[in-house]
């Protein structure tokens, strides 16, 4: 970039598909490499540890005021800015807004963008479409933690919430476990739209897939499964209304993703489950940031272990950070079947990382559109 002059480049969601945003195989890489990055410490993310998820508009119940939005389901906005080094060495910012009401206008509930920046100057270098990216990334996450915990001889995978996140963590599990030739589905209903569009894309994207099973409850979903991807839209506040695991429907040596709600009992958590997290920092942050017991507001297993470990009936020891396996400072297993359930928060350095990668890939394509902010500031 020659400056004062700055342009910058802008990604339609058919431009970030044709920059190869939905190569998972190459995506769980990219997070693979981020998660190492960020264990040495080669980032940021926002607030004063460094470590927050992102800042968030929400809404009140009632206003006085005619034109403002009251809370509702998914209803806010949120800005999720990063910095993250090694050969990625980018700023950028993921902002949205959300309603679940979108869906009756034919949109997304959450409609998201990533602005990249350099990172001297601030200067914009890439304004992308990020609902794909997003999903992608979101997949991707749960794929890292399933090339290393799961069996490598790993068939059947359960689905707890047929949903985009679980979709796309399929999808990851796929790159990682070619073996897998099982898939359980439980949905609200197995006649639910969501269900039935879970099943057709199992069918249209891995052909591989020969058995799928739509079961009826949770259990059924667990039970001989090796991997387990819980994913589902559950009211927060009430952790007796998560769903819920018994130890004993569990596999010897499965593995559970859990990038949103999801429960098991006190005593398997503390003494024979194997915690594991995507990053111990963040939810050492929503710790601080958020009222005791935060599980109460932020449902994901790794939260409950940091209450635990305020309570006093817990250590710190029993989390596991995922950085220090992949750097080798923390061993894989320390025996053998057991079980691990593997937290996923879902950070911004993420969104940074991938697209990071997309937008290069995009100007070696030649793809997108270039803008310009201003060829000299008005005011410098």
């Amino acid at each position: 970039m020659t400056y004062p002059r700055v342009d910058f480049l802008y990604l339609n969601e058919e431009d970030m598909i044709k920059a190869g945003v939905k190569d998972m195989a190459s995506c769980v890489e990219a997070m693979e490499e981020m998660f190492k990055l960020m264990k040495v410490g080669d980032y940021r993310m926002g607030g004063a540890n460094g470590n927050s998820h992102g800042c968030m508009v929400s809404f009140p119940e009632s206003s006085p005021f005619p034109n403002m939005p009251v809370d509702g389901p998914d209803r806010r906005f949120m800005a999720m800015p990063a910095y993250l080094g090694g050969k990625f060495d980018m700023a950028g910012m993921k902002w949205y807004g959300s309603n679940v009401e979108n869906k009756k206008k034919g949109l997304p509930r959450s409609i998201l963008m990533l602005t990249l920046n350099d990172k001297d100057t601030g200067a914009p270098v890439a304004y992308m479409s990020a609902n794909l990216l997003s999903a992608y990334r979101t997949g991707a996450v749960p794929g890292v933690g399933i090339k290393y915990f799961s069996k490598e001889d790993s068939r059947v995978i359960g689905i707890i919430g047929p949903g985009v996140m679980n979709k796309t963590a399929l999808a990851a599990a796929m790159a990682v476990r070619e073996k897998i030739d099982t898939v359980k589905i439980k949905g609200s209903r197995p006649d639910s739209p969501s269900t039935l569009a879970f099943v057709k894309y199992i069918k249209e994207e891995f052909p591989q897939i020969t058995n799928i099973d739509v079961v009826d409850s949770e259990e059924d979903a667990v039970r001989g499964a090796d991997i387990i991807c819980i994913a589902t839209a559950s009211p927060t506040g009430d952790p007796s209304t998560y769903p819920y695991v018994k130890e004993e429907w569990i596999k010897p040596g499965a593995m559970f993703c859990c990038p949103t709600a999801a429960r098991f009992d006190e005593d398997f958590v503390e003494h024979r489950a194997r915690m594991v997290a995507d990053n111990v920092m963040l939810y050492e942050a929503w710790e601080e940031e958020m009222d005791y017991p935060a599980y109460h507001t932020i449902p994901i297993p790794a939260v409950n272990v940091e209450d635990q470990i305020v309570k006093g009936t817990m250590k710190k020891s029993q989390l596991v950070d995922l950085g220090d396996v992949l750097l080798g400072r923390a061993p894989v297993h320390e025996k053998e079947d057991e079980i691990v359930i593997y937290s996923i928060g879902g950070m911004p350095v993420e969104d940074v990382a991938w697209g990071t990668i997309c937008y290069r890939n995009a100007l070696k394509k030649g793809i997108g559109t270039k803008l310009n902010l201003w060829k000299e500031p008005e005011l410098a």
